[in-house]
């Protein structure tokens, strides 16, 4: 009996292992942390029950394990996607592959293992997995799911650029700029520091057209980047479509996403035979990129550059009107695109007006120049757990580049979260601007930020610092009100789609390797226990009352935990872990490990946390075990105290490698749902460590 979709049946029947289904898997996670390991654990466990074999290809930010041939992909029956990132689906060309979320593999992974039998065939042509996400879903909610994806794809490229050419151009002014009335900050030309500045202004230059780019391909896979990056510079370029200013990053945003789905709808196009292999390297870019750069030019242009002209010729009528009000104005259009036709007209009616004797205007436009980047990163200073590593490090370099009026240092924030950071934005400029115009705040250089007042080019200096400083303040605290509750809006959903919220955020904390940790995943299968890592030491010499390689021993496992709230939970944990010796200062262990919950909570959900901490006050890694009868609330967003808690520390030379496997080993083992059960009920410390060697 052959399944509905000519696939052999799930179990192994009357014809053994030769009639057992054979599929492949895919796992990953933007952190490439813990759900990475859990959804491969989940699958390769679901698998065995069914009567099923599978191999389980893991990745994560330093690579991918357990790497799926040729030979794997010829022989399978079909391929389960579970990622939150783009995987390359064009190796399982012909094969029949089910595409969703990383957390459908933990929580669901039975079902996928059904859907797969009646799963649409891939046809190939590249692409990553957002060109079947929405099939494989059903419907429309994946889509979003997909352009969010895209989105932050093009903005993790584009951060980079960003922070380099920002930082670049911030030092040359510093350090090799005056002012002059005729030309604001200038450099002198021919000079070391104009060699600088011009560098860091082709990252700037760069920064639009990359952030498009990688939206494109996200979407549409290598053949997009063209088309995505040759429109994303059209956009930036306002000269090209009669603009005095560029579309900017929002301009970028709608090229890339609409040369990605350009580029789809080509490739749905039937053509010759011959015609094939030359259509993704030359057919499609070269049609792609040329009808995106002319329907910018020709039509998306044109609307743009006549919103400039009538927004100068508004703001021209309003120069009589009350300072406040205007200020406003000027505030939140600067702050509303950072660099492009809206927040460019604001800037160039203040920076005209100097040469008329008018110097106000352009103190309002000073005023609220830095305001967003400087509150961008005094926002992820607040609420340093609502931001993932890369974007705290984005905040400081934000930080630097609102002392220089560098505006754009805030494009990255708005770019990832445009609902929250643009409204925030605004309202912090329009505070600046209305501040500066009621104080009379006056700049004689058309730029802005603290940079012109600390070289003289400001009058009313202090109303113009108590300005920027409360515009600051009103942007970093509604952005964090904002993005906290759009999290608390995400994380409902997720629980009433029955999603637990990803663990692998609250175990990082943080972004992609934040903990040394953002690694490519485990590996599994179905019917073999999973392989150590390379990094592994070999598995001799190990006492019987050692786990993990000896980090975890008879001295580190205790049955009973005292304590009943976090911080003495870990400190609890911490003095178990200096019975070993390997432990130099005990306090220092516990602060690090109370900083690394600040980031994020290591309550995984399921009982479980995981505390861990990188300090040079230990000697080598250790690993400890305790169980709470009562449980210990520990944050974990699925709302359940920690009853199994693991605490992991290593030294700072040992943060990468093996931190990751030790937390690897753990994540895998703590899916099975008997080996909790089995923890939880072990009588004695002998019996604990017992339960704990079964971690492989």
């Amino acid at each position: 009996m052959t399944s509905p979709a000519g696939l052999p049946p799930t179990g192994g029947g009357s014809s053994g292992e030769q009639q057992r289904l054979k599929l492949l898997a895919v796992t990953a996670c933007p952190t490439g942390i813990a759900h990475t390991y859990m959804a491969a654990e989940k699958l390769a466990q679901a698998a065995e029950q069914l009567g099923v074999d599978i191999k389980v290809e893991t990745q994560g930010s330093i690579g991918a394990e357990n790497v799926l041939t040729d030979n794997d992909v010829r022989t399978a029956d079909g391929v389960i996607i579970a990622a939150d990132k783009d995987v390359d689906l064009s190796r399982f060309a012909g094969k029949r592959v089910v595409t969703v979320g990383v957390a459908e593999g933990i929580h669901h992974p039975e079902r996928l293992i059904e859907q797969v039998r009646t799963a649409p065939v891939h046809g190939g042509g590249g692409g990553g997995t957002s060109t079947s996400s929405s099939a494989a879903s059903g419907g429309g909610g994946k889509e979003r799911s997909v352009g969010y994806k895209a989105l932050m794809n093009g903005v993790s490229y584009m951060i980079p650029f960003v922070v380099v050419g920002g930082l670049l151009i911030a030092i040359s002014l510093s350090l090799g700029g005056h002012t002059d009335p005729s030309g604001g900050l200038v450099i002198p030309k021919d000079s070391f520091w104009m060699d600088v500045n011009n560098i860091g202004v082709i990252g700037f230059q760069l920064m639009v057209p990359i952030l498009s780019g990688y939206i494109a391909y996200a979407i549409g896979d290598r053949p997009a980047l063209v088309p995505g990056m040759v429109g994303g510079w059209i956009a930036n370029t306002g000269s090209l479509y009669d603009s005095e200013a560029g579309a900017g990053f929002i301009g970028a945003i709608v090229t890339g996403f609409l040369a990605g789905y350009l580029v789809l709808w080509i490739k749905k196009v039937e053509v010759p035979k011959f015609v094939r292999p030359i259509m993704p390297i030359i057919v499609i870019p070269i049609v792609a990129t040329t009808a995106l750069g002319l329907f910018f030019i020709y039509v998306i242009g044109k609307p743009i550059s006549w919103v400039f002209e009538h927004l100068t010729d508004w703001l021209g009528g309003m120069t009589g009107t009350s300072a406040v009000l205007l200020g406003a104005i000027l505030g939140l259009m600067i702050a509303f695109d950072m660099g492009g036709p809206v927040n460019k007209t604001a800037f160039l009616f203040g920076a005209g007006l100097i040469a008329t004797g008018n110097q106000e205007v352009m103190g309002m436009c000073a005023a609220a120049i830095p305001v967003m980047p400087l509150g961008q990163g005094l926002a992820t200073l607040i609420r340093k757990r609502l931001y993932t590593e890369q974007e705290r490090e984005t905040g400081l370099a934000s930080l630097f580049m609102g002392l220089f009026g560098i505006s754009e240092g805030a494009i990255p924030f708005a770019a990832a979260r445009p609902a929250q950071v643009i409204p925030a934005n605004m309202l912090g400029g329009a505070v600046a601007g209305a501040l500066a115009g009621l104080a009379g705040v006056e700049d004689a250089v058309p730029h802005g930020g603290p940079i012109v007042a600390v070289l003289g080019a400001v009058s009313g200096v202090p109303m113009f610092f108590v300005a920027v400083v409360i515009g600051t303040v009103v942007t970093a605290l509604t952005t964090v009100a904002l993005v906290d509750v759009s999290e608390r809006k995400r994380r409902g959903r997720s629980m009433v789609d029955g999603l637990a919220p990803q663990p692998e955020l609250a175990l990082a904390g943080v972004g992609v390797g934040s903990d040394g940790l953002g690694a490519g995943g485990g590996t599994a299968t179905a019917h073999a226990p999973a392989q150590r890592t390379s990094s592994a030491p070999a598995s001799t010499g190990v006492s019987e009352d050692e786990v993990l390689s000896g980090y975890l021993t008879a001295q580190t496992v205790k049955v009973r935990l005292d304590s009943g709230d976090k911080e003495a939970a870990i400190r609890e944990m911490a003095g178990l872990l200096a019975a070993t010796g390997k432990v130099t200062d005990v306090e220092e262990l516990v602060a690090a490990a109370l900083r690394r919950e600040e980031q994020g909570t290591t309550g995984l959900g399921e009982e479980i946390a995981v505390p861990h901490a990188k300090t040079d006050a230990v000697t080598a890694p250790v690993v400890g075990f305790a169980r709470s009868a009562e449980g210990v609330e520990w944050g974990s967003l699925d709302g359940t105290k920690a009853k199994l808690v693991f605490m992991i520390s290593v030294p700072e030379a040992a943060a990468g490698d093996e931190h990751l496997r030790i937390l690897a080993l753990l994540s895998r083992k703590l899916m099975d749902t008997g080996f909790r059960e089995r923890l939880m009920t072990a009588p004695d410390d002998a019996a604990v460590l017992d339960v704990l060697r079964e971690i492989r």
